[in-house]
């Protein structure tokens, strides 16, 4: 286990100390790695940067840790379900909660592949072999020994732990990816367990309908994730297997932006502007997903200081208008969800919604708020517009504590469990942009543009990122501020990422947690 140091103040801060190796662009080695296919050159080119040498992978160690990633920060709601988990007695591992973790001897490494986010918009702009590409991508770093101590550091350290499970904590590289890394790992001759969560988050949302229910369930994913209709087949596929005779119904938004707002993606949210700016990519007034003017009195959009954008000072008079909060991307699409459902003349009734992307449960309390209020909503006539369609308390159903349960009965079944280790050795991990790649474009925000990031073509094998610690210089004040919330045990891990090993010495203001 590397030595990481941290400072504790009133947050944390990070400086990774390790064996070094020189970092040089890969060379293709034609005759052993087919070019431009990244699972090839990880196994078979010994010269590639991404190459893992697996006739040596410890697959059957114990004290290894578990892999988790996601396309940002959001994972970390999954990975918050999994070491909160206590469903088991840890002597016997047989169900019933014994007061201790289940998972209190487990470590965990977690990788979110911020710079290459949002994963959503890749099947949109056609580049779904690109996206899978960054999915291999962040099970080689799961499964491989290499990290940067930061943006800068121009040598990688070798000391990482490999992984003995990947718990795929994203939707859209779930429904996109999942068979694809079992693919690579078959093609690696190795036995790892690759656990997503849609078919967790289906199972745990049946289990809340009758057999002989009808009903409506709503999916809200990224555009991503709803295009690839995981979840909907999915739920068509366990109605059938595990004998429900219900009308169900399955309804699905894509969340342009509330993904990218909780990540502060600049493109759709910046807390600095005052006025639209061009390069904004979430709904507006106008293009392929539209902010409907007949309906702003049900989004009840809130104006306050610049949450709403707009080119005149009267609202109403907007010709430009542009989303700039979490809440109100959350507040137009489960209106247009609603819309969807009233629209198609159903008599179902609305009963569960499925949070099918791991940054939604960030906003279970806004969501809970505004579904509240959609009840309750009144047209001109005095009548209620939605609330036929609606159960009064809809479940919101997170997958990820069904995930917790799968990854606790695979290590059960495969006598995988750390007799000795410390869930305080958990490792946290995010993807920048690599400014040392000279043919990478990067923004002021040192962040790939969206026409770049989108615009890359698959079988280009490059590092486009360098994966580093947590730190302040990738992760706001404000997105800490809400993992000492809403995440607080994780939060917690974080700043105990090998704090019995500090070292502060060099620690400079700007690199503090």
């Amino acid at each position: 286990m590397k030595k990481t140091g941290i400072l504790s103040m009133i947050f944390m801060a990070f400086l990774v100390f390790g064996c070094k190796e020189n970092s040089k662009e890969a060379e293709v080695v034609q005759e052993k790695s087919l070019k431009g296919d990244i699972v090839g050159t990880i196994i078979n080119d010994k010269n590639s940067f991404y190459h893992i040498n697996f006739d040596n992978y410890p697959t059957s160690d114990k004290r290894l840790p578990i892999g988790v990633f996601d396309s940002g920060t959001g994972g970390l709601t999954v990975l918050k379900a999994i070491v909160n988990y206590d469903q088991n007695q840890n002597n016997t591992h047989s169900q019933g909660s014994d007061g201790v973790l289940d998972f209190d001897k487990e470590s965990f490494i977690y990788l979110g592949d911020q710079a290459n986010m949002p994963y959503g918009n890749y099947s949109k702009e056609n580049k779904v072999d690109l996206l899978n590409e960054h999915i291999i991508k962040d099970a080689q770093f799961l499964m491989s020994n290499k990290y940067y101590s930061d943006s800068k550091d121009n040598t990688v350290n070798t000391d990482k732990e490999p992984v003995k499970a990947l718990v795929i904590a994203c939707n859209t590289a779930t429904a996109y990816g999942k068979e694809y890394i079992e693919e690579f790992i078959k093609k690696a001759n190795l036995n790892i367990k690759v656990i997503g969560v849609i078919d967790a988050g289906v199972r745990g949302t049946l289990q809340s309908i009758s057999k002989d229910e009808d009903a409506i369930i709503g999916v809200l994913a990224t555009v991503g994730t709803v295009t690839s209709k995981g979840y909907h087949n999915t739920i068509m596929k366990f109605k059938d297997e595990l004998g429900y005779t219900g009308n169900i119904e399955v309804f699905s938004q894509g969340g342009v932006g509330i993904a990218e707002a909780v990540d502060e993606d600049p493109d759709y949210f910046d807390k600095n502007l005052k006025t639209p700016r061009k390069d904004y990519k979430g709904p507006s007034l106008g293009g392929d997903v539209k902010i409907d003017k007949a309906l702003f009195d049900v989004y009840n959009f809130d104006f306050n200081d610049c949450k709403m954008l707009c080119d005149t000072e009267k609202t109403d008079d907007c010709s430009i208008l542009q989303i700039n909060d979490a809440q109100n991307y959350v507040r137009y699409h489960l209106v247009t969800l609603l819309e969807q459902i009233r629209l198609s003349k159903t008599t179902n009734k609305l009963t569960s919604i499925i949070l099918g992307c791991t940054h939604y449960p960030y906003m279970t309390e806004e969501i809970s708020t505004i579904l509240s209020e959609l009840y309750d909503y009144k047209g001109k006539d005095e009548k209620y517009i939605y609330r036929h369609l609606m159960e009064k308390n809809i479940k919101l159903v997170d997958p990820a504590v069904d995930t917790a349960k799968e990854l606790h009965e695979y290590l059960k079944v495969k006598s995988l469990f750390n007799p000795n280790g410390n869930i305080k050795d958990s490792e946290f991990y995010i993807s920048v942009a690599n400014k040392e790649n000279e043919s990478n474009i990067i923004d002021q925000n040192g962040r790939f543009p969206y026409d770049y990031k989108y615009g890359r073509n698959a079988g280009d094998i490059q590092e486009y990122v360098k994966v580093v610690p947590f730190s302040r210089d990738n992760i706001s004040y404000d997105i800490l501020t809400r993992f000492q919330k809403q995440i607080p045990y994780v939060y917690q891990l974080m700043q105990n990422f090998n704090n019995d090993n500090v070292k502060t010495k060099n620690l400079s203001e700007k690199s503090k947690i």
